[in-house]
């Protein structure tokens, strides 16, 4: 797990923090993550300022390659972007990345252009918070309204008080269910503004939803062995305990657990290590304001690195596995139901069977996809995609179950969960099972066409029936199995069919 061998009793005492002070994971483990961070970066691929903005929390060196092309390209997207589609949850994130590369985002210069991108980030905020006022949900989700108030706030701009007396009563709604990320994120947000805001009513309401998010946090941790959510939203969720320390005093934080649970998961996925980078690091997206603008920190291996398209692997040959791939329609249209077993290495990722699959028979398991900042994400197979006007989106299942990274079987393997619930994972993160003990049954994964990831374009996915945004109405699943096949383990004889996602 990063190429560390060091027992958990060790890595728990290398974890500095007090009650007031921050939790700093050891250096060498930081350094590890920054440089994986750093190697994939891709020329070739739009840049995630998501990215530069861990870089710049966990001390990266802002005079090297990679941070300056990042910087331009973020530049140009925003002159190029900001006013004609991007949501302002993506606006939100440029705002940070800015901030925390000490640039002014009121002035974004480039393509012979100046733009202020605060004004756009206040407008699109205004439609935000126009959407949540008149139907009751935002336009795209309350994640990024959380996004927004941060930005808005660290920039010290006007308008962030709105939307977090309005995310604050989300919070404190006893019908509101809101997933780890999306709570995160809004802690994040309204421990900016209180520091801020002058009416004591707004401070009472605001310290009442911090407390009660970052209680609800430390809960969640003590009962989940350190885990708080799934492995993908303990980025933010690490992030937020840090920033909100004093609303949970005299209470105290295991971060130590906390950590161990992160040290434990060998990160791949850049968006995913940008998210925890900066709570490793002892930061949080709060301190993108706080960078000391004139120092230059050279613990980063950029100077040396090549521009990866990917992220390392080893080279080694791996052996083979067979995998039973399955798709069902039985909710609209033609209703269909094709199987296929292929031949694809070990390790490899949900997303490589669907295309082996659609190499071999392109008629049948043809899919497409929708790439995102956390990978491509599966919006089509067979022709079909999902539809918010009609309620349906596509499900990874196994053995008829809709499973997710983390919950109960997050010891044995990381999957647990059931229909409609859990993160919704890109395919290129869902890693085929193996490796298990004999069982009766498999092991699998969940996605849906149109789903959102857990960035600034929509809120992270949890059922439908505890999450207002942005599938308040999804009804039904349409599905898809996927089972593997293992020598030497039994199959689940289980049906795959359609399971109702219903809404209290």
């Amino acid at each position: 797990m990063l190429g560390m061998a060091l027992g958990i009793g060790v890595l728990l005492a290398l974890v500095g923090c007090t009650a007031t002070e921050s939790c700093v994971a050891p250096q060498d483990m930081v350094s590890q993550l920054l440089q994986r961070l750093e190697g994939s970066v891709n020329l070739e691929e739009a840049a995630n300022p998501s990215v530069l903005l861990a870089m710049n929390l966990a001390g990266g060196d802002s005079d090297g390659p990679i941070h300056k092309w990042l910087l331009q390209e973020l530049k140009e997207e925003a002159v190029r972007r900001a006013q004609k589609d991007m949501t302002s949850g993506q606006v939100a994130l440029h705002v940070l990345a800015l901030l925390s590369s000490c640039q002014d985002p009121q002035r974004v210069h480039a393509l012979e252009q100046t733009l202020n991108l605060i004004h756009v980030l206040q407008q699109k905020t205004d439609e935000e918070m126009a959407e949540l006022e008149a139907e009751g949900i935002p336009k795209t989700t309350l994640y990024s309204v959380g996004l927004d108030a941060l930005a808005l706030c660290l920039a010290d701009a006007d308008g962030a008080q709105g939307p977090s007396v309005a995310l604050a009563k989300q919070v404190l709604s006893p019908e509101s269910h809101l997933s780890v990320d999306t709570r995160a994120m809004v802690a994040l947000a309204l421990a900016c503004v209180y520091n801020y805001v002058e009416l004591q009513d707004v401070r009472d309401l605001l310290q009442e939803a911090l407390w009660t998010v970052s209680n609800s946090f430390l809960d969640e941790q003590e009962k989940g062995n350190g885990m708080i959510g799934n492995i993908y939203s303990m980025g933010l969720a690490l992030q937020a305990l840090e920033a909100t320390r004093k609303f949970y005093a005299p209470r105290k934080w295991d971060c130590a657990q906390a950590f161990s649970v992160v040290f434990a998961h060998d990160y791949q996925q850049p968006m995913a290590i940008a998210q925890v980078l900066p709570a490793l690091a002892g930061k949080s997206y709060l301190d993108v304001a706080g960078l000391d603008c004139a120092a230059t920190q050279d613990m980063s291996p950029s100077r040396q690195l090549s521009l990866s398209p990917m992220l390392g692997t080893h080279g080694v040959p791996r052996a083979t596995i067979q995998v039973t791939y399955s798709i069902t329609n039985e909710l609209q249209g033609k209703h269909f139901h094709y199987s296929t077993t292929v031949t694809v290495p070990s390790g490899s990722t949900l997303l490589k069977v669907m295309e082996v699959a659609a190499e071999e028979n392109p008629q049948i398991f043809s899919f497409q996809t929708e790439q995102t900042s956390w990978g491509p994400y599966v919006t089509s197979i067979h022709g079909l995609a999902g539809s918010t006007d009609d309620r349906t989106y596509w499900q990874f299942l196994s053995a008829g179950d809709a499973l997710d990274e983390g919950g109960a079987g997050a010891q044995a393997w990381g999957w647990g969960g059931a229909c409609g619930g859990g993160l919704h994972v890109p395919a290129s993160l869902i890693l085929v099972p193996q490796g298990l003990e004999p069982t009766n049954h498999m092991t699998g994964s969940t996605s849906r066409l149109s789903s959102a990831p857990t960035d600034a374009t929509k809120t992270p996915w949890t059922s439908p029936g505890s999450n207002k945004v942005p599938f308040q109405h999804v009804l039904l699943c349409v599905c898809v199995c996927v089972c593997v096949s293992v020598p030497g383990r039994k199959h689940s004889s289980h049906p795959f069919g359609i399971h109702s996602c219903l809404i209290p």
